[in-house]
């Protein structure tokens, strides 16, 4: 019993499933618009609808649109390609407007094998161009976007070929002038549509359709030069270069009664029809092919995000033009290309100097233009993007000089900094010494030549030869008078040590010499300034600078130890060395001790 019941339940289960995957396919089994006609029927927009239909396929999608005038059979045709009855298939209308509003979608596309690969394809009706209450505008739109949507695009046209009808594919060949025939290999932004001429008609007076097409694209005289001649001349040309392209067909009247041709089968229509309907639809399936994005088939999702690329394109503007599609596709490329500039530029040790950055971005630039020439997709509209991507080059190129002079600016103002706070230290020497200004004017000078680099380099160069300037200026201004005031000192110093704690007559008498011959010679001559230029002047400086400052030992650093280790020394000679060694100096002049004999007579 249980089994039973188990088994029942995945019959339910399994027809269920049956029931609802039979009826997700019966909700496509209609037309669902993909693109409307906005409020004042100039411009288009995106119907949910059809794209939901759309996105659900997985398999690479090929697309069939057939295009022309309204009221020729456009719906019609499309329901004879699908094998369909009128009233399951696309509306057919037999009114003096047109039926078909926008861009219609096939709901349940048909799956093919092209290539080996399983491909599923899609049949679009469109609005018929030349309907009344519609700008002219919008049939270009139109018919740029099926020419762009579509693998293969059916010219449908009754009767005959007419000047309006060539003119009308200038755009379907500016898009194949721009987009077809890049080099096997590269990226191609799509391909153009294959282009079948469908003419209805009963007879061709003698000649083939091919024959007739071939005549219509032939260079018509322009005796007067015309300027719209001309135009249609160009395109008759460009339609010919397309050649392997371009493919014509006949196809007679289904039946005289055109408008109950939805009320009958086959068997009523006329039989020569019939058989040129299904050679039609070989040849369709023969030259149908994915649609190629960049080299990559789409899927549904991928189809939806491509058409709505498209059709902001296309409404870009007051009139729809391949220069905006080329904008479209080479924008992915630009971005490309600036992101190889950045990473260029990127590698760059900022600061530099200002030659060296444009040496680079010469050098960056370069590369990236050889990149866009090698994938941009257009070939006369290509220039806009060009240049586009020379202004966007020359932004980051001008944050980079900012960010080139920011860095300089922040290296030499610390070096300039560092080079200051040095000249404030030697200005404040304990023991004066020109050698060591100059060894240290020296060293700013190197570090700062060596440190600052880049376009504020020259002028932190004038800022620091000012200040190093002055700072010379003011340290041999205060040298000569600091140096006199410490040999006064020095000179005092050594009296009193000579005289109390060395009791070192000569040390004593040379040191007042020194102390008189600074203080009458300033006496003398009135000013101490007098005293620098003299010889013996000259020859303390030299002395003073010996001792004070080698580049093996800096008395002003070692100064207090020294002093210290001096001090140690005298007090320790002067407490505890004469009582060992006894007065052993060459001149020991200051001895006190008298021997007095106590049997020395006293005079009188």
């Amino acid at each position: 019993m249980a089994l039973s019941q188990g088994i029942f339940a995945i019959l339910i289960t399994f027809g269920w499933l049956f029931v609802s995957g039979s009826c997700e396919t019966e909700d496509f089994q209609r037309a669902f618009p993909v693109v409307e006609p906005d409020f004042g029927h100039t411009k288009l927009r995106l119907a949910k609808e059809g794209l939901d239909a759309i996105r659900r396929i997985k398999n690479p999608i090929a697309a069939i649109a057939v295009i022309g005038p309204y009221r020729s059979g456009k719906s019609f045709l499309l329901n004879q390609l699908l094998s369909l009855p009128c009233e399951r298939g696309f509306g057919v209308g037999h009114m003096r407007d047109t039926k078909t509003k926008g861009i219609w979608v096939w709901g349940n596309p048909v799956d093919l094998i092209v290539d080996g690969i399983k491909v599923s394809v899609l049949y679009l009706d469109t609005e018929g161009f030349e309907s009344l209450g519609k700008s002219n505008v919008y049939d270009d739109r139109i018919f740029a976007l099926a020419t762009v949507m579509s693998s293969v695009l059916i010219y449908n046209l009754p009767e005959t070929i007419r000047e309006a009808d060539v003119s009308r594919l200038s755009f379907a060949v500016e898009i194949a002038e721009e987009f077809y025939g890049r080099v096997k290999g590269q990226d191609v932004a799509f391909e153009p549509a294959k282009l079948l001429w469908l003419i209805q008609r009963d007879f061709l007076q003698g000649k083939s359709v091919q024959e007739m097409v071939n005549e219509a694209l032939q260079h018509v005289p322009n005796t007067d030069g015309d300027k719209d001649i001309d135009q249609v001349n160009k395109i008759r040309d460009s339609l010919a270069i397309m050649g392997d392209n371009i493919t014509a067909f006949s196809l007679p009247q289904p039946h005289l009664q055109r408008t109950k041709l939805c009320e009958l089968n086959d068997s009523e229509l006329e039989q020569s029809y019939v058989e040129k309907r299904e050679r039609l639809k070989k040849l369709v399936g023969s030259i149908i092919h994915p649609k190629l994005v960049q080299g990559k088939t789409l899927n549904g999702e991928e189809f939806v995000s491509f058409l709505e690329q498209i059709l902001e394109a296309l409404n870009k503007g007051e009139i729809p033009s391949t220069g905006s599609l080329v904008e479209i596709f080479n924008k992915a490329i630009l971005e490309r290309c600036l992101k190889l500039y950045n990473q260029q530029m990127d590698r760059l040790n900022l600061p530099i100097t200002e030659e060296n950055l444009h040496q680079s971005h010469d050098k960056s630039k370069l590369e990236v233009r050889k990149l866009f020439d090698e994938q941009h997709f257009g070939r006369h509209h290509a220039e806009q993007s060009a240049i586009k991507l020379e202004e966007e080059v020359q932004k980051v190129y001008r944050n980079f000089i900012l960010a080139n002079e920011y860095k300089s600016s922040k290296l030499c103002e610390g070096s300039y900094t560092k080079c200051e706070e040095k000249m404030d230290q030697l200005q404040a020497l304990r023991l004066p010494s020109m050698a060591k200004f100059n060894a240290g004017f020296l060293h700013c000078n190197k570090s700062f030549e060596k440190e600052c680099v880049g376009p504020s380099k020259k002028r932190y160069e004038q800022r620091i030869s000012k200040m190093l300037d002055k700072s010379r200026a003011l340290f041999i201004k205060d040298y000569n008078n600091r140096l006199f005031n410490w040999l006064v000192t020095f000179s005092l110093v050594m009296v009193v040590v000579g005289r109390f704690v060395v009791k070192f007559f000569l040390l004593e008498i040379c040191a007042w010499v020194m102390f008189i011959f600074l203080e009458t010679y300033t006496r003398m001559f009135w000013t101490s300034e007098s005293l620098f230029y003299n010889p013996a002047w000259h020859l303390i400086v030299s002395i003073w600078e010996t001792i004070v400052y080698s580049p093996l030992l800096d008395l002003d650093r070692w100064a207090i130890p020294i002093g210290v280790l001096l001090l140690i020394w005298i007090l320790y000679w002067r407490c505890y060395g004469r009582r060992k060694h006894g007065g052993r100096f060459l001149l020991p002049l200051y001895n006190s001790s008298r021997k007095v004999g106590s049997n020395r007579p006293r005079s009188d």
